[in-house]
């Protein structure tokens, strides 16, 4: 149903030493980049990122998120290990999530710049 999704940063350069970090284990990488801008995806770009003078505020409250298809739980845990070293903090530790499914296996993380970031993969691979 969505193509990408789009968010806006004030320091690029910090963002895209979480986001290199938090995206590799699930095999995502700056595909499109330019001055003030990246783009993360396999092939074509699915989450643009772009410096701004004025981003959206964070509230945690908000049921804002963006959740990161993994190719494995592996990938998950590597997701949230590598956001945490990368300057991000914890959101939910990576496990099952009985109640959002049987399973449904994510880690949680916040990003620098506040926004909330899950990664999920079903079934055990």
């Amino acid at each position: 149903m969505l193509n990408h999704v789009s968010i806006g940063v004030r320091d690029i350069a910090r963002t895209r030493k979480f986001y290199d970090a938090a995206l590799k284990p699930l095999g995502y990488k700056v595909v499109s980049e330019g001055e003030g801008f990246l783009g993360y995806g396999k092939e074509a770009v699915a989450f643009w990122i772009s410096q701004t003078k004025s981003p959206v505020a964070p509230e945690l409250t908000s049921g804002l998120h963006f959740c990161f298809d993994a190719p494995s739980r592996k990938g998950v845990d590597g997701f949230h290990a590598a956001a945490l070293a990368a300057g991000g903090k914890d959101n939910g530790k990576p496990g099952l999530r009985p109640d959002y499914g049987a399973d449904y296996y994510a880690g949680f993380a916040i990003d620098p710049d506040g926004y909330r970031v899950e990664a999920y993969c079903g079934k055990a691979k």
